[in-house]
């Protein structure tokens, strides 16, 4: 199931349980990781990106290793909130990764980037350091956004 409807995805996943975000870069992925109870999501690892059969791998062998239930996948919208050729290009990789048989939420990630850069800012991280680390903290943003508004039950 891939959805961006946020109760859909809660009505897949009664029991809550841990979940996977992901930042979709052309070159990289960057993950993070939230607990069963949806209160916390943690930067992960940014994994470099490569064909379709590899990435899944990667992915799918996070999601083994942690019990994942879930994924949520940056959705890159338009300022005015079209979507355009990444929009199209996340929602692809979104239906590839059902495969692995979890539900995928697709989160609106407009401001994820600038909200990680002025977070790894304000830990006074050097311009090299973020630059390793935006995509992964990026990963966190959408997925603390997507669990605050699961969790709170706003929807």
């Amino acid at each position: 199931m891939v959805t961006t409807a946020p109760e859909a995805f809660r009505a897949a996943l009664p029991g809550g349980g841990g979940l996977l975000g992901l930042d979709l870069g052309t070159q990289t992925i960057g993950t993070a990781f939230c607990d069963a109870g949806w209160r916390f999501a943690s930067p992960g690892k940014t994994l470099k990106r490569g064909k379709f059969g590899a990435d899944r791998a990667l992915i799918g062998a996070l999601i083994a290793e942690r019990g994942l239930r879930g994924i949520v996948i940056g959705l890159p919208l338009n300022m005015d909130g079209s979507e355009g050729p990444r929009s199209q290009s996340s929602r692809a990789y979104a239906r590839n990764l059902a495969v692995l048989g979890l539900p995928v939420l697709l989160w609106d990630e407009r401001w994820s980037t600038i909200g990680a850069e002025r977070g790894l800012l304000d830990q006074d991280m050097s311009r090299a350091k973020r630059a390793e680390r935006i995509d992964s903290a990026a990963a966190a943003v959408i997925l603390q956004a997507a669990i605050d508004r699961l969790a709170g039950g706003i929807l």
